[in-house]
This record gives structure tokens, C-alpha cells and sequence, in this order.
């Protein structure tokens, strides 16, 4: 009896209880109720839902109606519901850009595989960004759409990485085009080479705007470049020298090569920063000496860079690498060499060439080998191996300068030994070992068409030490290569530098010998030739020279060039 009644109170508790005064009020306010939700409609009723019971032919006008007296069963879908799309779309053709020349042509050619059609309601402002203001055509642009927009961001992207080599050779091998960068390399890599062939691809920059830039080059003026030279024999006492205008600004690294152009008033410099620039030398201009372009190698740091003669229309630069670049300033084109044929073993590095004279033929420094050192000359033409110098001694080769008619070149070893050597007969025709031999590091020859013709035709050689000691010889003195002494006497030991000399150029017209240390500031000397004697009134101690890396003279002698660790490049005008 009692577990009956017990089930009889949990079945009363299971219904539901009736609310109470204060439940309603609280529910009205919170849930609200079916008066307030009409007289809410009646407020808003230009707006929001009283647009909607508008489309439902809803009189909220009229008091005595309420929304449960309608009868919505008959109604259409349409008329009681709408679709919520958004905002509507802002009409931004009057803010958008109307020039969209500089956009890619080829972006009909190249069909996307996806399309999204937010990107036409997209509004992009590209000022109040501060990592977008780069996507501007313009200084005064704002507002793109964002198809615009993503042509930017993929513009910008191919310019931070350009299109890889591979790519461009498989278009052009299926017959599409492309608009990546017309490369070039004029060698077969293979084996443990291959990576740092791809590497130094991948650092060459656009060609296009480089060929538009420099195609016309035999336009420039060659006023200041044909003109006679320092336009009279030089004092032997007192040299006039003014400074002209510094070639351009700053450089990011030490200038290690300086070249004037053997025509055209042009100067190339380069350094370890792999960046090249080109300047147009017009001292006296509004705007002296101001920069043609520049070209920038990554991971190739530059050490020699120079035009080749006799017309200059190639530029040669290399770095400590296994190859070197080849720029012809005519088309814009560049190329990579990445190795000599035969030679990989004794040509580690391209970083120390020169050119003979006549433009046939390029040498260069190959790597030490225990016993001696090596000299590679190739055509310079078709980068075809043809003949091998070798020095023997410790520790390789210090320096070597081709002859003045470019048959033949004068190899100098670290240990003082010089051998001559004659590129048409391909044997070293004469040796002899310089006067002091400590250390030899530089050699430089001069005065082109007064000296022994079967030795060149120079009559100025000079040679630099670790001791700053220069040897100055007169080669008129052998008569021929039969008579060339085993220890010849210079005609002048030249003591005023004291560090190891790096530089020493003779001026075109071989007056004048330029020799400077990199090793203490403002090491330069001028020497007179013939009568070898040093200028005293110039360089004077306040010179702006610095540490000197870098020196050359114009075609004319006219000017000295000097490129210190700075990276600047100072200028000089000799005068008679």
C-alpha cells in the first residue's frame, strides 16, 4: 500500500506547474512578447523586419491588426523571406587606376585554373599599408580591385624570384614562350660542378632592361676619350694634377677593379659586394660622371672585372668561383663559362685574367701546384683552351702582363723568376730573375713601341715587392730575346713606398708610372719616365686617397682613376 502512493507523488511531479506573476513579468522582459514585438516593428518599421512585413502585405499601420490575424499560408516564399547578400558592391571605377599598360600581356595567354569572384568586389588601399605602398605605380595612387591587386603580388613576386633556367629551356624546347630570362651557357657541366652551375644561373638578373639601356652604347660622345693625350711631354720636376668629380656614390664594398673603356668615356668598377657599375665619364657636365646601371651577381663576389679590347663591346667580371660571366653591353645578353675543357684541376678559380692587348686572347692565374704555378690562355672569343704557361719555384704565380703587340706575355713567380713567353711559337723563349727577388708581387709593362720588338715592342717594365721596393727595367737595352741577361740591373730602385706594393699602371702613353700600396693610406706615387724620377708636389698629405684597392688610367692619360676600401672611386685630371 505504501509503494503505491509513493508512485502516485512522482507522477504529480512529472506535470507541469502553473507560473506565477512574477515568472511572466520576467519572461516578458527577457523573451519579450507578441504586443511588444508588434509595437517593435510599428517603431522600426522603415527598416530591417517593417521592411520585410512590408513584403509580406502586413498593415502595421493599423492598430486593431496583429500579425497572428494574417493569413501567411497562401503567401509565396518570396514575398515572406529575401536573400542577405552583403552590402552592396562600392563603385570604385572612379578611384581605380586607368592605366594598366605595365600589367603582364601575357595574362590571357596564361588562363588561370581558378577564378574567384570576390576579387572583383575587393578593395585594396595600397597608401595606408606601409608593405604595400611598393605595389604603387605611382607616388599618388591609392585604391586597386583585387584582380589588380593580385597582378601586383604576382608581379612583385617574379621580380624577387625570377623564373629558374630549367623553365625557361623546357618552354622553349616545347615551343612556348615564356617571360622569364634569356640565359645562356656556353659550357657542358657535369659531376660535382652541376650545383654551383645552377647556383650561378639563378643570380643572373633580367636582360631586357640592360639591352634596351646599353644597346646604343656607340651613341655616347667620345669627345673627352679621342681627344689628344695629356697633350705634351710631362715636366720630370712638378706634375699638374686637379681633382675632377667623384664617379658616382659610395660602393657597398672596397673596389677592386677599376676599367676605363678603351673608346667610349665609360669606367666600369666592381667589387666583393658582386654588384658591377657602369658610369659615363663627363666631368664637366651638370651632372658629372652619372651611373649607366649596374649589375649585381649574388654569392659571386667580384674580383677583376674589364672590357675587352680593342672595341670594349664585352665586359668580363669573376669572382673566387669556377666561372666567370661574359656581358655584351650591345645586346645585354650574359653568359656563364664554368670551366676550361681539360683543365678543371689547374683552374680552380677565374678571379685573376687579363687580355692581350689585340682582344684574341684571355689569361689566367690557374691554381698553385706544389713546384710551380700555371698560366691558362684561351680564346676570348670561343673560351676554347689553347696554350699553358708554367713557372717553376714555390709558391705559383705573383703576377704577369701580356706584351704590347699581344704574341706573347711576361709570367712573374713568387720567388722572383720572370719567364717570357711567346704565344706564337708556344715556348718560353727567355728567363731571368729580377734584382733583390724577396717576394715579388706585381708586374707591369709600358711605353708600347719602343722597346724590343721580339719581346713585345715595350720598353718600360716595373715590378713591385713585398718590401715596397719597385724595380723599374728599360727593355731597349735587349736589343732581342738572345740578349736578354740573367740578371738584369734596373735603371731605377724606387724606395718610397714601405708596404708590399699592389698596383702599379703605366699611363697609355708611358710618361707616367702609377704604383700604390693597399696596405697603409695614402701610399701613391707618380713616377716620370724617362727620367724616372718620383713627383714630390703630388700626392700631398691631404690627398684624399685612402687604402688604395683599385687604380686605372683613361685611354688618353688624361685622367687616374682610384678606387679605395670605401668604395669610392676618386678622379683625376693630368695635365701637362
Amino acid at each position: 500500500m505504501a509503494i503505491s502512493q509513493t508512485t502516485a507523488v512522482d507522477d504529480l511531479s512529472v506535470l507541469p506547474m502553473d507560473k506565477d506573476e512574477a515568472e511572466v513579468e520576467l519572461e516578458k522582459v527577457v523573451f519579450g512578447d507578441d504586443a511588444g514585438f508588434h509595437e517593435s516593428l510599428k517603431v522600426h518599421g522603415n527598416g530591417g523586419l517593417g521592411q520585410t512585413a512590408r513584403i509580406a502585405n502586413i498593415d502595421l499601420e493599423g492598430s486593431p491588426r496583429v500579425l497572428d490575424e494574417v493569413n501567411l499560408e497562401d503567401a509565396d516564399d518570396s514575398d515572406l523571406f529575401f536573400l542577405d547578400s552583403g552590402p552592396a558592391a562600392v563603385d570604385v571605377h572612379g578611384l581605380l587606376p586607368t592605366n594598366t599598360s605595365n600589367t603582364r600581356a601575357s595574362d590571357h595567354a596564361d588562363a588561370t585554373a581558378w577564378i574567384d569572384s570576390d576579387d572583383e568586389r575587393i578593395v585594396v588601399s595600397l597608401a595606408s599599408n606601409p608593405r604595400l605602398r611598393k605595389l604603387r605605380r605611382t607616388e599618388t595612387e591609392d585604391v586597386v580591385d583585387g584582380k589588380e591587386y593580385t597582378k601586383r603580388l604576382r608581379h612583385q613576386f617574379e621580380q624577387l624570384y625570377p623564373v629558374p633556367r630549367w623553365v625557361s629551356s623546357c618552354a622553349h624546347r616545347s615551343g612556348t614562350r615564356t617571360s622569364g630570362i634569356g640565359r645562356a651557357n656556353v659550357s657542358n657541366s657535369s659531376g660535382d660542378d652541376s650545383a654551383d652551375d645552377m647556383s650561378a644561373e639563378s643570380d643572373l638578373p633580367p636582360m631586357q632592361p640592360l639591352a634596351k639601356l646599353l644597346q646604343n652604347a656607340s651613341g655616347l660622345t667620345q669627345h673627352e676619350l679621342t681627344t689628344p693625350g695629356i697633350g705634351g711631354k710631362l715636366r720630370p720636376e712638378v706634375i699638374d694634377v686637379r681633382r675632377l668629380k667623384d664617379v658616382g656614390k659610395a660602393q657597398p664594398s672596397a673596389i677592386t677593379s677599376l676599367s676605363f673603356h678603351p673608346t667610349h668615356p665609360l669606367l666600369l668598377t666592381s667589387g666583393p659586394s658582386g654588384l658591377l657599375s657602369l658610369f659615363h665619364i663627363s666631368p664637366h657636365s651638370p651632372h658629372a660622371n652619372p651611373l649607366l646601371t649596374n649589375l649585381h651577381l649574388r654569392a659571386t663576389p667580384l674580383t677583376t672585372s674589364l672590357f675587352l679590347p680593342p672595341e670594349g663591346y664585352k665586359i668580363f667580371l669573376a669572382g673566387r668561383r669556377r666561372y666567370f660571366h661574359i656581358w655584351d653591353i650591345n645586346t645585354g645578353r650574359i653568359e656563364q663559362v664554368a670551366r676550361i675543357l681539360g683543365h678543371k684541376e689547374e683552374q680552380k678559380s677565374m678571379e685573376r685574367f687579363k687580355f692581350s692587348p689585340c682582344g684574341r686572347w684571355m689569361a689566367l692565374v690557374g691554381s698553385p701546384r706544389k713546384g710551380g704555378g700555371y698560366i691558362n690562355i684561351i680564346d676570348a672569343q670561343t673560351s676554347q683552351w689553347t696554350a699553358e704557361v708554367r713557372v717553376e719555384g714555390k709558391n705559383g704565380v705573383a703576377d704577369f702582363e701580356w706584351w704590347g703587340d699581344g704574341e706573347g706575355l711576361v709570367v712573374l713567380g713568387k720567388g722572383g723568376e720572370a719567364v717570357e713567353y711567346s704565344l706564337h711559337e708556344r715556348r718560353v723563349v727567355a728567363r731571368w730573375i729580377d734584382e733583390g727577388a724577396v717576394g715579388t708581387t706585381v708586374i707591369a709593362l709600358g711605353a708600347h713601341g719602343s722597346g724590343a720588338k721580339d719581346l713585345g715592342g715595350d720598353r718600360w717594365l716595373a715590378i713591385g715587392s713585398t718590401s715596397g721596393i719597385v724595380n723599374v727595367y728599360d727593355r731597349r737595352k735587349w736589343i732581342n730575346r738572345e740578349n736578354v741577361p740573367a740578371r738584369p740591373k734596373p735603371v731605377r730602385t724606387l724606395d718610397q713606398l714601405t708596404t708590399p706594393t699592389s698596383h702599379l699602371a703605366f699611363s697609355p702613353d708611358g710618361q707616367v708610372l702609377c704604383m700604390a700600396s693597399r696596405w697603409k693610406r695614402d701610399a701613391l706615387r707618380l713616377l716620370h719616365l724617362p727620367s724616372c724620377t718620383v713627383y714630390k708636389n703630388w700626392p700631398t698629405s691631404n690627398t684624399p686617397l685612402g687604402r688604395i684597392t683599385a687604380v686605372g688610367w683613361s685611354a688618353n692619360s688624361e685622367m687616374l682613376g682610384v678606387g679605395n676600401e670605401q668604395g669610392r672611386v676618386r678622379l683625376w685630371e693630368v695635365r701637362a
